[in-house]
């Protein structure tokens, strides 16, 4: 066998691998040792009082009344003297636009803004309901929870009520239902035409959100 000489010994590496486990960490996998290390938490959406680290600040009161440029503890004595909070609006400014107001309150309206927006952007679609003429009154309940979460959720609710056998002859049971159905849900829903019958056997309507 042929023996190599005059080479430089060569000294393994070890590797280190990073894999994220969590938004909150990652597991550093060395050696054959699992190490976690948290990573900065996300910073706010917004700078609130003492977070707020500059030296001035271009302030809007609580009117929303232009203040001007002033030092950011005379910024913040403003906020507290006013019970309210000092908001960072426009960080990017220079320098920096903060508002004097009640940041509790400013959030519950970006999140019902935000809210409102994926309503709007909701694909709405027909949630499909069967029900018999002779549909007891724990099942009756138990349809309408479910008709009233579908509306809630933007969606449209269709309710096919089917006759059985000689049932058929006794339609003014079937409008009997639809009509509790009706009243049960028009606080929130209306009818989106009329109640009809879609083939033989089969009453149906279908409900939209007001």
């Amino acid at each position: 066998m042929a023996e190599v000489t005059g080479s430089t010994p060569v000294t393994p590496t070890r590797s280190c691998t990073y894999r994220r486990v969590s938004p909150r960490g990652i597991t550093a996998i060395a050696y054959g040792r699992s190490i976690t290390r948290k990573t900065e938490p996300a910073a706010p959406t917004h700078r609130v009082n003492e977070q707020i680290r500059v030296p001035e600040v271009r302030l809007i009161g609580p009117e929303g009344e232009q203040v001007g440029i002033v030092p950011v503890d005379k910024a913040l004595e403003i906020a507290t003297t006013s019970d309210l909070d000092l908001v960072e609006v426009a960080p990017q400014a220079k320098p920096p636009v903060c508002r004097v107001m009640d940041y509790g309150k400013f959030r519950y309206e970006l999140q019902k803004k935000e809210k409102d927006s994926r309503k709007r952007g909701h694909n709405v679609q027909i949630k499909k309901i069967r029900v018999s003429p002779k549909i007891d009154d724990h099942d009756f309940q138990t349809k309408v929870r479910s008709i009233r979460s579908f509306i809630e959720s933007g969606d449209k609710v269709k309710i096919t009520l089917m006759f059985k056998g000689r049932m058929i002859t006794h339609k003014e049971l079937g409008v009997e239902v639809m009509h509790r159905f009706v009243e049960s849900v028009e606080d929130i829903a209306k009818l989106e035409g009329s109640i009809g019958m879609e083939g033989h056997r089969n009453m149906v309507m279908t409900f939209q959100k007001k």
